[in-house]
């Protein structure tokens, strides 16, 4: 099938990724070039460990045009800060990649030398910030001892977070809804958290106005705040889906789901429950599957000892034909395709298929609600800051 979309390259750890390392690096120093036009202010970026062989290129890209903070989680990127700074001194830089059915002394190492994409590359670049998310005290302390470079602070995300959350600690439990089940286990000690020297911010259900007050009282540098900037007007999410969604928040109707395997990664994922979106069973069951996006491909080891690739929300039959659990497979979502929908950019096939969007928000909506009787359906990014005390508050609206 084809699709209205001029067909990208997909990374391929093992074999020639040029032309895939170079729009990644392009992307990269477009999103936040333009992210840090006209005002003076920081600007960080978010990537997932688990999209291991894009990230070098991508994080060299976000250097290139002077990003302040780069933030990883969905992993435990001990070996991120490295490369880093690496990149900081004008040096190619490496990462291990996980490689199913490879043995540690195998392992692959993925290079990225700027000097395959640029003629001239820079000496040297700044270095941005680096934290760490992570969601326990354990990943934590890994991170302050075992990093290969300066990790500069914590971000320490529970699971009532938008997005991606770590599985429960110990036998995956789920309750009456098909949720995971967390417990005392997930809970995480913020007086431990002090004791790393390293500041620390804490996510997931952190939105209110004495949010931030509470989080440092228990020692933290501030709050990580994702769910009111998704359905302001500035972000990126389609505004009907933004207005769908708060109207059943102001009804008190919404629905949030977490997904225990939702993700191809294999971590929980949460999901906004709205009609005409990938969050609908009988969708999910009228979409053809395929991977031709990529990003959250499993690497393995092929019985001619090459690296294949693989995605559980892939044909059932080819990923089971590619050494893939079969209990993975069938109810992964295709989040690539999905997310880029969310944002308008869903892809039309050749069939008349279009791609559907799928909204991830935080399971806590206390603050969505308070948000919305203040400021109504439609609020601004400086209406969040003042919801939390941090700028004067415009009038509400009437």
């Amino acid at each position: 099938d084809t699709h209205d979309f001029s067909a990208h390259p997909l990374w391929h750890a093992d074999s020639d990724r040029v032309a895939a390392d170079e729009l990644a690096v392009a992307g990269n120093f477009v999103e936040v070039y333009l992210a840090k036009e006209n005002h003076d202010g920081v600007v960080g970026i978010n990537f997932l460990e688990k999209i291991a062989v894009a990230n070098p290129p991508a994080i060299y890209g976000a250097m290139l045009a002077g990003v302040d903070y780069i933030l990883m989680g969905a992993g435990i990127p001990v070996e991120i800060p490295g490369l880093i700074d690496a990149f900081a001194r004008g040096e190619a830089g490496s990462v291990r990649i996980p490689v199913e059915r490879f043995s540690h002394d195998e392992g692959y190492v993925l290079d990225f030398d700027p000097s395959t994409v640029l003629a001239n590359p820079p000496e040297r670049l700044k270095r941005p910030f680096f934290l760490a998310i992570v969601s326990s005290y354990v990943l934590a302390l890994t991170m302050a001892t075992r990093a290969t470079g300066k990790v500069d602070g914590i971000v320490v995300e529970g699971h009532f977070a938008g997005g991606h959350n770590a599985p429960p600690r110990g036998v995956l439990s789920l309750d009456e809804n098909g949720e995971p089940i967390y417990g005392p286990k997930d809970t995480v000690d913020y007086a431990k958290m002090v004791g790393l020297n390293l500041p620390f911010w804490i996510g997931g259900a952190c939105s209110m106005p004495e949010s931030l007050e509470e989080s440092q009282r228990a020692g933290a540098r501030g709050i990580q705040v994702g769910s009111l900037f998704a359905f302001c007007t500035e972000s990126g999410i389609l505004p009907e889906l933004k207005k769908r969604f708060l109207e059943k928040v102001k009804a008190g109707t919404a629905q949030v789901f977490t997904h225990p395997k939702g993700s191809p990664t294999g971590y929980p994922f949460k999901v906004a429950l709205l009609d005409g979106t990938l969050s609908d069973k009988n969708e999910q069951q009228r979409r053809k599957r395929l991977c031709n996006v990529g990003f959250l491909r499993e690497l393995y080891k092929t019985t001619e000892g090459t690296i294949g690739y693989r995605c559980p929300a892939e044909n059932e039959k080819a990923y089971a034909a590619k050494g893939g659990d079969a209990s993975r497979s069938g109810d992964a979502l295709c989040l690539c395709n999905a997310l880029f929908a969310t944002i308008g950019l869903g892809m039309k096939y050749a069939s008349g298929y279009l791609e559907l969007p799928l909204v991830t928000v935080g399971s806590s909506l206390d603050s969505l609600r308070l948000m919305i009787e203040r400021f109504g359906l439609s609020y601004t990014a400086r209406d969040v800051l003042a919801f939390l005390g941090l700028t004067p508050a415009r009038e509400a609206k009437r």
